[in-house]
């Protein structure tokens, strides 16, 4: 561990400190190994000069006609020389379905590779991590197959399905969940065995965690609705009949032995008026939380603050389904803090400047399209400032050129000459809970269908805005509309809680997988607010922005700024929720025909 943790900081020290060097030496061998493939053709060299005046800046949508052909079974080069071993399903297109981003087994490698940089890191601050156990809570997701006969599916169902978890753990340490109720799919059998696990070797744990705050924040109140049956298990060494998954319970079994001296203490901690402090009062010898708090999941840090004593939050990494970009060197800074030191050998990266960040301004969703002019402002790693956000754009060794990953990054500083970012926000995404990022598109056209349950009462939806809700666990979704109905033909309650159903079924698979199987989203709500309420809405926006043209500005299709969702909620006159689960099927994916 020690020889090992020696190469990897020396690793750190020589790229972060030849950072342009690095970023030539990968743009270089990206191209030249990819020459050939279909979609460089335009390219007669491989300098960093010609790649970026012939290759364009690309979204998901403009290669997306490639990545059907290679779903479907075309092994020709089309985007890399390598043989595309798989995808990575990433939240959805404009179209409602998965983004497939291609990765190889050499790509699997290199995410591995950041992995091992993490432990070394997390070793200085934390010594002797190895001689104890996580606790983490992890999930996966169902997966697909393509025409084609390639895997589609979430890069930690991936990670956990792999040779390299189950074979090398060089790459990560000992945890508390078998690695069976890890990969079931049922998600109360899944969670109900990690805790029981989690319990059952808690003396043993000394760090606990999830990929996101949001999923640890449920584990917490699963514990609380099932601290019971748990410490009946434990007492009697046996497993509850609700967990019919033959191998969760063979290798639970393995672990759950009859133990009424823990049960007995597990009982009375949970049966406490307090619930504060829970996860260092169970498992006391935790020294730190590890899981995402940058971005959206910053919002659950006062709750994990109260489940853990004020532990240290830890967020180790910075990495996407497209790509491994960087790591937190300094993990016990404060959430609000954490920055991240890009690895120059993750891929080729570029930035382009954003020149307007303002917490208002963002809730309203004031939106730019990338143009030629745009395009010759993009910087290099190197040329960022302190202080400055920009837009990542990425070239991976997978097949992406030039490729818009959508999230805004803040300069914070600089690991010898590497940058460190402040991850802000992901671009165009207005809704997110969990793994779902729902963007203004998608809840349009959700909007538009549920709009059409109103038609036979003479009503149409005036105006509407939205917000994610996570004061309650799981958060939820909240639609404010304004109506105008005719007073003669009173719409339902039911036609209302439809809507919200409507809404839910027109959303894409991401969203329908959290609500439906892995119980991470709760019910979509609508408010009904009253008449008026969208004009006093946007004279506040204008008086806000120092008198600023109210046709400057359009309605905001997602609120943060609390004032404004304080001005919603006052307005209220009737809320409703979807009274059941959307459709989703396992693989129901619809794969698109390139004929």
């Amino acid at each position: 561990m020690a020889e090992e943790n020696k190469k990897n900081f020396e690793f750190i020290e020589e790229v972060t400190t030849n950072v342009d060097e690095v970023q030539k030496r990968v743009l270089h061998e990206i191209l030249t190994r990819n020459a050939n493939v279909e979609y460089l053709q335009r390219l007669s060299h491989t300098d960093r000069e010609t790649f970026k005046k012939f290759v364009p800046v690309i979204t998901y949508e403009d290669i997306q006609p490639e990545i059907n052909r290679i779903a479907n079974g075309d092994t020709s080069p089309i985007l890399c020389s390598q043989p595309v071993s798989e995808f990575i399903s990433s939240t959805g297109t404009s179209g409602g379905e998965n983004k497939l981003i291609p990765t190889t087994e050499e790509g699997h490698g290199r995410r591995l590779q950041l992995y091992g940089l993490v432990l070394s890191v997390m070793s200085q601050f934390f010594p002797d991590l190895e001689k104890g156990k996580g606790m983490y809570f992890l999930f996966i997701k169902s997966e697909a197959k393509t025409p084609g006969g390639l895997l589609a599916r979430t890069f930690l169902t991936s990670l956990y399905k792999s040779s390299h978890i189950r074979n090398n753990n060089s790459y990560v340490l000992p945890y508390t969940s078998p690695i069976e109720a890890i990969l079931c799919l049922d998600s109360y059998q899944s969670m109900y065995s990690q805790m029981l696990c989690g319990l059952c070797q808690n003396r043993e744990v000394v760090r606990v965690g999830s990929v996101l705050a949001s999923a640890f924040i449920r584990a917490m109140r699963f514990l609380e609705d099932h601290w019971s049956q748990l410490c009946n298990d434990i007492r009697t060494g046996t497993i509850t009949n609700k967990i019919t998954d033959p191998s969760v319970r063979e290798a639970v079994m393995k672990i759950l032995k009859p133990d009424s001296e823990l049960a007995d203490f597990i009982e009375a901690e949970c049966s406490k008026d307090s619930w504060e402090g829970i996860v260092t009062r169970l498992w006391p010898n935790t020294k730190y939380m590890d899981l995402i708090v940058t971005g959206t999941m910053s919002q659950y840090i006062p709750m994990l603050d109260y489940y853990c004593n004020s532990l240290p939050l830890v967020s180790t990494m910075y990495a996407s389904s497209e790509c491994f970009f960087g790591i937190n060197l300094n993990p016990l800074c404060k959430p609000s803090e954490v920055s991240y030191t890009l690895i120059p050998t993750m891929g080729y990266f570029e930035f382009l400047p954003i020149h307007s960040s303002n917490e208002f301004i963002d809730s309203i969703s004031i939106s730019t399209q990338l143009n030629e002019k745009d395009e010759q402002q993009l910087v290099d790693l190197v040329d960022v400032k302190i202080g400055q956000e920009y837009e990542l754009i990425v070239t991976t060794y997978s097949g992406l050129y030039r490729y818009r990953v959508g999230d805004v990054l803040r300069v914070a500083g600089y690991k010898n000459n590497s940058p460190q970012f402040n991850f802000i926000r992901r671009e165009n995404v207005i809704l997110s809970i969990d793994f779902d990022k729902t963007n203004e598109f998608d809840l349009q056209n959700a909007v538009n269908n549920a709009a059409n349950n109103l038609m036979p009462f003479d009503a149409r939806v005036v105006d509407y805005t939205s917000y994610a809700d996570t004061a309650t666990i799981p958060g939820h979704y909240v639609l404010f509309w304004e109506l105008s109905a005719n007073a003669s033909t009173p719409i339902t309650p039911s036609v209302l809680e439809d809507c919200c159903l409507t809404i839910e079924e027109s959303l894409d698979s991401v969203y329908r997988q959290g609500r439906t199987s892995d119980k991470s989203i709760g019910p979509l709500e609508i408010r009904i607010v009253e008449t008026g309420t969208f004009d006093k809405l946007m004279d506040y926006c204008c008086t806000s922005l120092l008198g600023a043209s109210i046709n400057q500005y359009k309605t905001p299709r997602c609120v943060k700024f609390a004032p404004l969702v304080e001005l919603l909620n006052s307005r209220v006159v009737s809320s409703y929720f979807s009274p059941v689960c959307p459709k989703w099927a396992p693989g129901s994916k619809q794969w698109n025909n390139t004929n």
